[in-house]
């Protein structure tokens, strides 16, 4: 690590800790030439991903897509901010685990939806609704059975 002042190589780690919620490693260093005290941050690199959209297009992976997309699904529900960046954190995590690069978006589109069932049944309904391009009551009523037959499934399961 070259020291912001002197340009010296050689400092010393006079402090670790975990930062950013354990996604990287702030060192506070010490130049041996000039004794200039800074931080530095360790993040590990990871290679980009890129999506494969359903008409053949590729681009790279968008947090903030998924962010707004997920966010205007919770909307009015009981979920806060930080429980989204939460949730929109795992998703990712989820997503860059994969050894592939690639990706389709409807991958993406279903781990999301496989998530949100779990977390919330208004917020699955909405972001379905987008996502499966609902085109009329059906298309609603044939999801809420699903999430109603699944929900007793569950209470069975718990009696």
């Amino acid at each position: 690590m070259q020291c912001p002042t002197c340009q010296n190589t050689d400092s010393r780690v006079l402090e670790s800790r975990s930062a950013d919620s354990g996604k990287s490693v702030r060192r506070r260093r010490e130049c041996l030439n000039c004794s200039f005290r800074f931080t530095t941050y360790e993040r590990v690199e990871t290679m980009p991903v890129s999506v494969i959209k359903k008409d053949g297009g590729r681009e790279l992976f968008d947090k903030q897509k998924l962010f707004t997309g997920i966010s205007r699904a919770c909307e009015k529900t009981n979920f806060t901010s930080e429980a989204i960046i939460n949730f929109v954190d795992s998703i990712e995590s989820q997503i860059l685990q994969n050894n592939n690069k690639d990706i389709k978006s409807s991958k993406i589109g279903e781990l999301i939806l496989k998530c949100l069932r779990k977390e919330n049944e208004v917020a699955y309904i909405r972001y379905a609704s987008v996502y499966r391009k609902f085109n009329g009551v059906k298309d609603f009523i044939s999801t809420l059975e699903s999430l109603k037959g699944s929900s007793k499934n569950q209470l069975a399961s718990i009696l």
